[in-house]
């Protein structure tokens, strides 16, 4: 028995694969399902193929990724949403997989595969699929300072087995994520006030959800396969590397300095969770108080 509709926000600006992947959405479901695609400051070309399962958001002004997102929340009719890339292709029945393994408080991540658009297959590099990734050590890389998502494979090897096919999971990338629609509005929306109009999306819905009590779990029972873009193809979303410094050091002075009023738990709680975390040194909470005065600056 379904749980559900669930709307899926596909944010777009100038995406070659856009079609492609709102085809593959609506093919690949079999439940109820709605497609919003917000259209950032501009038109595709060809026009989308209209379908009654798709809402069609134009912007007239690029306006950004987490604005987007909010936008196409705001105009889903769903008891769940999922935001997924215009650069993605799912497994038959994803949705139904995703909505009927879900509780109320949880953010559901699918497992994750490499996309090969051209083709519009699975590409095969030689690497496992990605099924956890943990949030890095602020300081593990002293030029990126950051809490950024990282593929964790010792854990993918040591949690094998159906006991593992739901598995809470400590970060995510961002280019997928599924959840109630009810919760979202209880954590969200998606901020722009220091984090910019782009990055920073899974490390402040992946901490919201889980320092206000809920679970960021992976659901191995069913994939999407995500293009990594890079220099090939472009990228639609442009990153400007001044706001990416600022947005991860926002980042960084935010959750650590444990600045969000509606927690539950602090941000030690979750390192605690998953302790040992790579690229966290044994000290880290000593470390982590020697320096937290510094961060202070950046929450502007």
């Amino acid at each position: 028995m379904t749980k559900g509709k669930l709307s899926i926000i596909v944010p777009s600006r100038n995406e070659r694969f856009l079609q492609k992947t709102v085809t593959d959405l609506l093919q690949k479901a079999t439940g109820e399902v709605e497609v919003i695609a917000v259209l950032d400051g501009y038109w595709p070309n060809p026009p989308l193929v209209e379908d009654k399962r798709l809402v069609q958001i134009h912007r007239g002004t690029a306006q950004g990724m987490r604005s987007a997102i909010n936008a196409g929340v705001a105009a889903s009719s769903g008891q769940w949403v999922m935001k997924c890339d215009a650069h993605c292709m799912f497994a038959e029945g994803y949705d139904r997989t995703l909505v009927e393994h879900a509780d109320q408080d949880w953010l559901v991540v699918p497992r994750r595969k490499r996309l090969e658009p051209e083709s519009w297959t699975i590409k095969d590099v030689g690497k496992p699929d990605v099924d956890y990734e943990f949030l890095s050590y602020p300081w593990w890389k002293p030029a990126e300072i950051g809490i950024h998502g990282t593929i964790w494979t010792d854990r993918a090897l040591e949690r094998k087995g159906p006991q593992y096919d739901i598995d809470e999971d400590m970060s995510f990338q961002g280019s997928c994520w599924m959840m109630s629609k009810r919760y979202f509005e209880r954590v969200g929306p998606m901020q722009e006030h220091g984090y910019g109009t782009f990055i920073g999306e899974p490390q402040e819905l992946g901490l919201k959800v889980w320092l206000s009590g809920g679970k960021q779990v992976r659901n191995k029972l069913t994939w999407y396969a995500h293009l990594h873009k890079g220099s090939t193809y472009g990228r639609g979303y442009s990153l400007d590397k001044k706001e990416l410094v600022r947005g991860n050091l926002y980042s960084v002075s935010y959750w650590v300095t444990d600045q969000w009023e509606k927690r539950v738990r602090d941000f030690e709680w979750l390192v605690e969770h998953f302790w040992p975390v790579p690229s966290w040194p044994e000290n880290w909470r000593e470390e982590m108080a020697a320096r937290k005065h510094e961060l202070t600056r950046y929450l502007v």
